[in-house]
């Protein structure tokens, strides 16, 4: 499609190995070594899209596509400084690219701008036969000048309280922003349902189905990382039963979701708690936003959208509002209702008119003098 639209593939970019899925808990988890950020090569660059996010960031490429399961999108857009966005389940077809999840696998456009997302969307999005989860369903992209009416914004209670500081002040500032195109409301609560175990049971188990014979012949204790190289044995453990459940679980928390949704035009939140972790040493129980180990458990008290919006398998585009610790950029993330990208990018677009944070480089020198922006 993107061939077809007059795009030119440069290349193919690094990741983290097996889509992150056997739990990884370090940035040094490829062949390739760490994804560094560009604004810091100390720092990762987010997974499991680690490539896509530091090349992009860096100005290698005009954009990327990068894959969601848990956070894989929004994780290295945040810690890059990007906007990407991580679409309906559905929307985009997969075919071609490494499975791990059959019901939670989503692709999606990792850009320097909102504006860009709804461009390139528009040319990844509808039917493809060879993904049988896909639907007829078209997307236009009109790039708003203004904003077409008074948005309907609810700010998540719990997702900003009890981040770093730098993340939260900056999530304090873009409600001004927002509020000059948007009706703000405070405290709005997600449905209560256990997102972070359904999350990791689905995952686990049709992780463990994608890469049996890795697992099956070994081969798996041959990854990078430590933890990849035991937790497809675990991972084969997981009851049917339970897999059943969590399954059947979420559709009821997908319905919830809906009803919550059907009042706003998004739900925000910060994209992840903290900057992104340094490349040295385990990421402590953090991981990226949304991953097997659970954004909520990362952060006692903070509830993340990450994993709920995978969960149910709806849109978010994350797109820099700031700078934190160790001049790492911070993101906020806006999530809609199912097949409502289309408003969270006017939505995006119109933040972005009103500030420059998207506009912002990286140092030059910083990352090639380090030579490993992609691994």
């Amino acid at each position: 499609m993107l061939r077809d639209a007059g795009a030119i593939l440069i290349g193919k970019l690094a990741m983290v190995e097996l889509v992150g899925g056997m739990g990884y808990d370090d940035a040094d988890a490829s062949f390739t070594g760490p994804g560094r950020t560009p604004w810091n090569p100390e720092f990762w660059s987010g997974g499991s899209s680690s490539g896509p996010g530091a090349a992009t960031s860096a100005g290698l490429v005009a954009f990327a596509i990068g894959g969601e399961t848990g956070g894989s999108i929004l994780s290295p857009t945040n810690n890059c400084g990007l906007s990407g966005m991580r679409t309906t389940y559905g929307r985009v077809s997969r075919a071609g690219g490494v499975t791990l999840s059959w019901t939670l696998d989503k692709v999606g456009p990792m850009c320097r701008t909102a504006d860009d997302c709804g461009l390139v969307l528009a040319a990844i999005a509808g039917y493809d036969p060879l993904d049988p989860a896909t639907i007829h369903k078209p997307f236009i992209y009109t790039a708003p000048s203004v904003a077409t009416k008074r948005y309907r914004i609810g700010i998540v209670k719990g997702s900003y309280e009890n981040v770093q500081a730098e993340v939260r002040a900056n999530f304090e500032q873009s409600w001004k922003v927002l509020s000059e195109f948007a009706d703000l409301t405070h405290d709005v609560e997600l449905p209560d349902y256990p997102y972070a175990p359904i999350l990791s049971t689905v995952m686990g188990a049709e992780g463990a189905a994608a890469f049996q014979e890795l697992i099956d012949t070994g081969q798996m204790r041959e990854m990078a990382n430590q933890q990849d190289r035991i937790n497809g044995y675990v991972r084969m453990t997981i009851p049917a039963v339970d897999y059943i459940q969590a399954m059947r679980v979420r559709r009821p928390a997908r319905l919830a979701m809906d009803k919550l949704l059907g009042h706003y035009d998004a739900v925000i939140g910060p994209t992840s708690n903290a900057v992104a972790n340094s490349v040295h040493g385990t990421f402590a129980g953090r991981g990226e936003p949304g991953a097997t180990k659970g954004a909520e458990s990362s952060a006692p008290k903070t509830v993340a959208l990450t994993g709920p919006g995978n969960v149910v398998g709806v849109p978010a585009i994350s797109v820099p509002n700031g700078f934190g610790q160790h001049g790492l950029p911070t993101g906020i993330q806006f999530m809609g209702s199912a097949w409502s990208e289309k408003t969270l990018i006017d939505i995006a677009v119109q933040y972005q008119k009103r500030t420059n944070w998207h506009t912002r480089r990286p140092p030059m020198q910083e990352w090639m003098s380090s030579g490993t922006v992609g691994g």
